[in-house]
């Protein structure tokens, strides 16, 4: 195969080459890909028609004689769509030829047989005889597409003429479908072509990248991008996840490894929950895969088996989650929106459920932009309907006169039309796609966003909103980088780039004027009222009415139920117009959205000296017996190398994650994964087994007089146990997500969560101890950029150490909510950290297989022990460590020579997670993964 590609070709690719490597990956649109091989793979699914499937290719041979080629055979690929037949040429200068299969008036095998016995017979040709034939991108330009009409006559020969005769047959088999009567039918046939098809064939097992991998399940799909999709095989291993598509294009297999995912979505599709898609990036805009499955319960046991491999997946993605770290300035507007438009199905792979973003200015006629004064600002407050008293008013007459069911608005803010309204010039194709084969009129296209704007204030039946692109930094959809010959306006002018407002210069001091709006504090005090109307409690109902935000029935989530549709024809025009007319969001909140808190900026390096007092945890008044206890604690870290095991005891059905102790030893306590907590001792073995939810305990702790036992949860709550009582005494419900740890210290519990807090609360025991209702009282609250995995306080109580999910220790000053000190000393989640007696320095183990020693009063790492297997928890002396690992082992190390001084291999059959030592240091209790509690002491 060869293609013809000129000089002025070439210049045009490496523009757009350039273009899209200038561009960041966090705002990079999709279709953008398009772009690049555009001029050089000329044939992409766009040239289908919607909901049009590609079957399969042959190479071929067009014998038809016709223009400047007569009597000359063109080579290419012949292509068997579920509408249409479609012959690409070799040549790029000549036209793709695109017969629609309802256009054909016959289909046939035409075989030349010589009976001169020294003559061999001419291979068998495919006839076609059509009314109508589409050419398109002739010269190799992207431009609006032909038609030769009249009766035709098309001859087509394959190079493997052995397949003749099965191509025909499937061409006569879709020409049947296509000349049916009704819309419904056609669909009906055609899908049963595709899924006989399907259960033909199967995922080629060659295609694994290990030989060693175990598949967990297969399915038929579709993968789904811009306007189109493409059916095949879906197979799920213990190590990636493939797709193999029936046609093998673009690629003969899609390959995503499992352990490369960040997050997966569960996607509505034409509002049926079919979709699911997956990405590898943290923060880009664009997936690595999105799939139509054909029932939900496959969609569903593909995405709970990829979310095994993503910890906490389904509780770190919420609404609320990511609206709590808005509210605190921990992500900008920008980023919360796309997080929002994520978690309400939006996807730029699905135009009709594209990312939508307000229109956030309102003066497009001033020579300089004033950020600070209110009036440059649209009214965040209404839809874009409503923005304009005297069109709302007609509205608004129109809607009272209107049976049931009413709606305000004839169109909507986000459609498959205006995305690509706003993106024709980067995305000509999908345009083409959309509107058969034509760009619109060039007086109704993007020319101007000053009028754009003007028109969403008056036209009767525009009411869209902006797409993310608007505020990102590739200005590439304002230019017309491709030369695309888009019309003449009635004054003259060609539709060339758009008009840009006289307060920016270019396209990117646009967009860049448009990222410090939406960033601006006016958009920061009032983007919560556009959420209330788009993804919040104004979206439908009477709240929705009164905000004058009502649109089409069918666009909204649960408005109509197309599965329930007998009549097929009804049912395929309900899912046409599903995708057409764009679609409302999930609603996300059913409560008004908070407004955001201004973000507050702190100098993590003015570190205050620390006090003496601090330093130095020993009180005058209690020196004689902390002698005797240091005493103790030096002759029990002398001899931690010689642990030796008392007793083990199963108690738990899932891993322990909390032990407690009473002071006397009698009674020990454990929290475990199964959501209970236990009692036991050395004597009487198992005593009490309490549950408090159905989610996992995370934590537990002794208050000092014995009578109560706390607990973390999963489930976002602190539960109080009475001992004396046997039963829950009290409930703290204080985070928005799990509580990871917990602390007690004078009357004031210490609470960790994956909600990115920490929280203080004021409890004074006596008052829970006894049978009247306790009041928490908020203290304070430290403020993480990530969840918080463990906590620590200083001996003396006024620091406190946290760690977070993503590696970052902090210091913070008790007394004032303003970190001391904050470094990333992990590139992993941190397990736990721990004080030294001293307070000196603080100890931290993580996913990273490392123990790093960070000192207090700089807030600079000091020392960093790379361990040979991840360590899960500690204790330490400040210079002795016993450390808990993966493997099971118990590990006593000598952090002055970084070295293991004595190991206890496979204490527990799987990895330790959680240790408890008393004050004297002479007991250590540990619990594991194996749902065991063991017991140990050092021998002196």
């Amino acid at each position: 195969m060869y293609c013809v590609i000129n000089i002025q070709l070439i210049c045009k690719v490496l523009n757009i080459l350039c273009s899209i490597i200038s561009c960041p990956a966090a705002t990079r649109f999709s279709l953008n890909i398009c772009q690049l091989f555009m001029f050089i793979c000329r044939f992409s699914l766009l040239l289908l028609d919607l909901e049009e499937h590609y079957f399969e290719q042959h190479t071929a041979y067009n014998l038809t004689s016709r223009g400047p080629v007569a009597n000359r055979r063109s080579s290419g690929s012949l292509k068997i769509c579920s509408k249409s037949v479609i012959f690409e040429p070799d040549d790029a200068v000549q036209p793709i030829l695109k017969i629609p299969l309802k256009d054909c008036k016959g289909i046939a095998t035409l075989e030349e047989t010589v009976h001169n016995p020294f003559t061999e017979s001419k291979p068998a040709c495919i006839i076609i005889e059509t009314k109508q034939i589409y050419l398109i991108k002739e010269e190799n330009v992207v431009a609006p597409y032909k038609y030769e009409r009249g009766e035709t006559k098309v001859t087509f020969q394959l190079e493997a003429p052995g397949k003749t005769e099965d191509v025909v047959q499937m061409l006569l088999q879709l020409h049947r479908a296509s000349c049916l009567d009704k819309q419904g039918d056609q669909t009906a046939m055609v899908a049963a072509i595709l899924q006989s098809r399907l259960a033909r064939t199967c995922f080629d097992k060659n295609s694994f990248q290990h030989v060693t991998e175990i598949p967990h399940m297969e399915c038929v799909a579709e993968m789904v991008s811009p306007l189109v999709t493409n059916a095949g095989h879906i197979c799920i291993t213990d190590c990636n996840l493939y797709f193999q598509p029936m046609n093998s294009y673009p690629d003969s297999v899609v390959q995503i490894g499992l352990h490369s995912v960040k997050r997966i979505y569960k996607r509505r599709h034409g509002l049926r929950p079919l979709g699911l898609e997956v990405f590898c990036t943290e923060n880009d805009l664009c997936s690595d895969i999105y799939l139509k499955f054909y029932n939900t319960k496959e969609r569903d046991e593909l995405y709970y088996y990829i979310a095994t491999f993503l910890e906490n997946h389904i509780v770190e993605c919420t609404a609320e989650s990511y609206m709590l770290q808005w509210q605190r300035g921990h992500i900008s507007n920008y980023q919360y929106l796309l997080h929002l438009n994520n978690l309400a199905d939006r996807s730029v792979n699905d135009l009709s459920q594209y990312p939508v973003f307000p229109w956030v200015i309102s003066d497009y006629s001033s020579t300089e932009l004033d950020l600070l004064n209110p009036a440059s600002f649209r009214d965040l407050s209404k839809p874009i309907g409503a923005l304009n008293t005297e069109r709302l008013e007609r509205l608004l007459e129109r809607y009272r006169d209107m049976p049931e069911p009413r709606f305000m608005y004839g169109s909507h803010y986000s459609s498959p039309g205006y995305v690509l309204f706003y993106l024709v010039r980067v995305a000509p194709e999908h345009m083409l796609c959309l509107q058969n084969g034509r760009f619109d009129n060039a007086d109704r296209m993007f020319n101007s966003v000053g009028e754009t704007w003007k028109n969403c204030l008056e036209g009767g039946t525009d009411f869209k909103e902006l797409i993310p692109e608007f505020y990102g930094s590739d200005g590439s959809f304002l230019k017309n980088l491709l030369g695309l010959n888009l019309g003449r306006r009635q004054g003259g002018g060609r539709v060339e780039k758009v008009e840009l407002p006289p307060w920016a210069s270019d396209p990117d001091d646009f967009l860049e004027k448009m990222r410090l709006a939406l960033e601006s504090q006016y958009v920061s005090e009032h983007l919560h009222e556009w959420i209330d109307l788009v993804f919040g409690y104004k979206q439908r109902g009477c709240e929705a009415v009164a905000a004058h935000n009502v649109f089409h029935p069918v666009t909204y989530e649960g408005g109509v139920d197309c599965d329930s549709i007998e009549d097929p024809d009804h049912k395929i025009a309900m899912l046409t117009q599903i995708l057409e007319f764009g679609q409302t969001p999930r609603q996300l909140f059913v409560t008004p959205h908070p407004q955001r808190i201004t973000p507050r900026f702190h100098n993590l390096s003015a570190t205050p000296s620390l006090s003496s007092s601090e330093l130095s945890p020993v009180s005058p008044s209690m020196e004689s017996f902390e002698d005797l206890t240091e005493e103790s604690k030096k002759m029990a870290w002398s001899n931690m190398n010689k642990l030796a095991l008392q007793s083990c005891h199963k108690i738990h059905k899932e891993a322990v994650t909390g032990i407690a102790v009473t002071l006397g030893g009698d009674s020990i306590f454990s929290t475990s994964q199964d959501s209970t907590l236990k009692m036991f001792s050395k004597e009487n073995g198992l005593q009490r087994s309490v549950s408090f939810s159905n989610m996992a305990l995370s934590s537990c702790l002794m208050l000092p007089d014995d009578k109560i036992v706390v607990c973390s949860s999963w489930d976002n709550n602190v539960y109080f146990y009475s001992i004396a009582y046997g039963r829950r005494q009290d409930t703290l419900m204080g985070h928005d997500d799990a509580v990871s740890h917990i602390c007690w210290r004078d009357d004031k519990l210490y609470t960790a969560s994956w909600d990115s807090t920490v929280k203080i609360w004021k409890c004074v025991a006596d008052d829970i101890s006894s049978k009247k209702r306790t009041q928490f009282d908020l203290l304070a609250e430290f403020e993480h950029e990530a969840g918080v995995n463990t906590l620590d306080l200083s001996p003396a109580g006024t620091l406190l150490a946290t760690g977070t999910k993503e590696g970052t220790l902090t210091l913070w000053d008790i007394a004032n909510p303003l970190p001391l000190n904050q470094l990333t000393c992990h590139s992993g989640k941190i397990h736990q950290v721990a004080f030294s007696p001293d307070s000196r320095h603080i100890l931290s183990v993580g996913e990273d297989s490392c123990l790093a020693v960070t000192d207090v009063q700089t807030g600079m790492l000091i020392a960093t022990v790379h361990a040979e297997l991840e360590q899960r928890c500690l204790c330490w002396d400040g210079n002795t460590v016993l450390s808990g690992g993966m493997s099971g082992d118990l590990s006593v190390w000598d952090l002055l020579s970084s070295k293991v001084i004595h190991k206890i291999p496979a204490a527990h059959s799987g990895a330790v997670t959680c240790m408890w030592m008393n004050e004297q240091c002479s007991s250590i209790i540990t619990g594991g993964v194996d749902k065991q509690i063991i017991l140990w002491k050092p021998e002196y």
